[in-house]
């Protein structure tokens, strides 16, 4: 991953755009270099306050996944972003005017609420501070209904494994137009190990019981057929059948809990599984990336190295050169140069 210079950061924020690729693409590398994270959060600041309006939600979506997919690694980020988010919602609620950008930070808002990244306090003040300078009663009821339909109108877009799409695997919401926003990051990419124990978890459950499954399927008819209540003769026999209606309402309530508590394991899974795809494809990309840059470092190298074994083999073997020296009288010394007879 390349090193981490100002210069650097400020042409990638200005090739920032809003696809999930580019958003995912910065986050990491900041993320990389959260050792610098002060300085980075002071120059997206600065940056974000210039940006045209139309970018800056694309800045928030960044500050977003770098605020939620860096906790793993340190609470920097987050600590340094709850001290500029005020001065940030109040510019935007102070110079802007898009309904559309309005409604997305409020999705936003309620992303942060949902998923407790910030205390419901501090949430409402960056709320109060986005909408205390907007332009009318009628902007800030237009702002409201989107946010209240933006909590029920989300859907997941999902393709196959294999696809280039770049939304691939993303969970999208809908805006107030009833458009796709460009993108809603996802959430922390799980390690491996985790990922692990929850699949090896599915394998144990409900559905896979085949025991109590064959008990389900091995149940009397009698038991939920009305009909054959008819059919009883004596109180005994009603006792009996009462029993084991109990006994099958016990065991149908056990399993459908279970069943129950399997498909919120699974919906969680396949969160995790979108989120750590979307991470692997990401470094993937990185790793097809640095080895490119290392095969050409490979290749100049190698040039080097022809080239010095070129230059070496026109260079003259002084072993092989004839003895000048054989059959000549040895120099005087100092001694004999100065004798004076």
């Amino acid at each position: 991953m390349s090193a981490f210079t100002e210069t650097a950061l400020l042409k990638k924020l200005g090739e920032l755009n809003s696809s999930q690729q580019s958003i995912q693409t910065l986050s990491l590398w900041l993320i990389h270099h959260r050792k610098h994270h002060a300085g980075i959060i002071k120059t997206w600041l600065r940056e974000i306050e210039n940006v045209p309006e139309s970018k800056k939600l694309t800045f928030m979506y960044l500050a977003n996944d770098v605020i939620q997919n860096s906790k793993k690694k340190g609470p920097e980020y987050g600590k340094e972003f709850a001290n500029i988010l005020p001065k940030v919602f109040s510019h935007i609620g102070e110079t802007c005017t898009s309904d559309k950008l309005f409604g997305n930070l409020g999705r936003i808002l309620n992303i942060w609420q949902e998923r407790g990244v910030y205390e419901a306090k501090m949430i409402a003040d960056f709320r109060a501070k986005l909408n205390k300078q907007n332009n009318s009663n009628e902007s800030n009821d237009v702002k409201r209904k989107t946010e209240e339909n933006n909590k029920t109108k989300v859907k997941r877009s999902r393709t196959s494994s294999d696809s280039d799409d770049k939304n691939s695997a993303v969970l999208f919401e809908l805006n107030g137009d009833g458009e796709q926003s460009p993108y809603l990051p996802l959430g922390d990419p799980p390690e491996p190990e985790e990922l692990v124990k929850a699949l090896v978890k599915i394998e144990n459950s409900a559905s896979s019981d085949a025991v109590v499954r064959e008990r389900i399927a091995n149940l009397p008819p009698e038991i939920s057929e009305i009909s054959c209540l008819n059919k009883l003769e004596d109180k005994d026999a009603a006792k009996a059948l009462a029993k084991q209606v109990n006994e099958a309402v016990d065991l149908l309530n056990d399993y459908n809990s279970r069943l129950a508590a399997e498909m919120e394991e699974r919906t969680k899974l396949a969160s995790m599984l979108r989120d750590f795809q979307a991470e692997q494809k990401e470094l993937l990309v990185q790793a097809e990336k640095r080895l490119e840059e290392y095969k050409k470092k490979l290749q100049k190298i190698l040039a080097v190295q022809k080239e010095i074994r070129d230059h070496l083999s026109n260079l003259p073997d002084l072993t092989q050169l004839p003895d000048v020296t054989g059959g000549l009288a040895p120099l005087p010394s100092a001694g004999d140069l100065f004798n004076i007879h």
